[in-house]
């Protein structure tokens, strides 16, 4: 299974991550996949392992010519690629779950992301052999669903959920789908070639969650001052990459800390900062502190109907 192949993949990553700048030699490394996964592990394998690493992962198994040992220069293997990153941090706690389960029951507790259980897999599977898929659409908005054929150029995971990000055939565009509205998903036999500048990071560098950036949107700079508390929870998890801090105002005691990001507005950034409540203060551009001005006012009209039974 491909799952199952992935896992291996960041076992042997893993592995000779932790061996450090020594590294290890091929023996070594069959010896630890023996224990692990209570087989042989052929040396064609390690090869084809090592060449998928590459290929996936972009992650080097170097082996040094006069030594005979493996090794992965970790800055070069993480640092910059978060991707690759968060794929092995995440496949590293989920191992760890698993082997752990009777032992620490009851004490380790993750958020579940549903939508990513079913068709994650089976994606990056054609991420990775560059073929279309094709799968039954039901928009939250339809009782029906439409039939349409993807070139998955990303997924990406935001606020519990896990998206595709790819060309659609029928639409003739860019589009962005919810992995839980996706049923009986299909990889085709039609191969695409995918631009290697696509960065999806790139693509929404100035947007705000999930939303692609429509032609002629721009960044806006958007500053909001904070509660001091606020502002020790900002700095730790920033709204958005761009965030930065600016200098303090002491005329503003309540709301000292200034920050400022650049993003495109929808209306996801404004559920987000309405949220925060009294804990930020919107200082411009003048529009978004009007519209999240409107939600407060929304919600408070809402909370005095239900209180006058209205």
């Amino acid at each position: 299974m491909v799952s199952e192949l992935i896992s291996k993949y960041i076992w042997l990553v893993q592995t000779v991550l932790k061996a450090g700048s020594g590294g290890l030699t091929f023996e070594d490394i069959a010896s630890r996949w023996e224990d692990r996964w209570d087989s042989d592990y052929p040396r064609r394998t390690f090869i084809n392992h090592r060449q998928a690493v590459a290929d996936i992962f972009g992650i080097e198994i170097e082996c040094n010519r006069s030594t005979n040992r493996y090794s992965i220069r970790y800055s070069d293997a993480l640092e910059g690629n978060s991707g690759a990153a968060w794929l092995i941090n995440t496949f590293t706690v989920s191992n760890l779950l698993s082997l752990s389960r009777e032992r620490l029951s009851g004490r380790v507790s993750v958020e579940n992301i549903p939508s990513g259980q079913t068709w994650l897999t089976p994606l990056m599977e054609a991420m990775t052999k560059g073929v279309e898929v094709s799968f039954r659409y039901q928009k939250y908005t339809s009782d029906s669903g439409d039939i349409l054929h993807v070139r998955p150029y990303a997924v990406k995971e935001a606020e519990r959920r896990w998206y595709l990000v790819g060309w659609c055939l029928e639409r003739d565009a860019m589009r962005v789908y919810g992995l839980d509205r996706i049923r009986e998903l299909t990889l085709t036999g039609s191969h695409f070639r995918m631009d290697p500048s696509f960065d999806i990071d790139v693509l929404l560098a100035d947007s705000f969650g999930i939303y692609l950036p429509e032609d002629g949107q721009k960044a806006l700079p958007i500053v909001f001052r904070a509660t001091q508390r606020e502002a020790r929870y900002l700095r730790d998890l920033p709204i958005h990459p761009s965030q930065v801090e600016l200098p303090e105002e002491p005329d503003h005691p309540t709301h000292p800390a200034v920050f400022r990001i650049r993003v495109i507005p929808n209306e996801a950034l404004l559920l987000e900062l309405t949220r925060r409540g009294d804990r930020i203060d919107i200082v411009s551009p003048a529009e978004i502190r009007e519209k999240v001005m409107q939600e407060h006012r929304k919600a408070l009209q809402l909370e005095t109907n239900n209180n006058t039974g209205i």
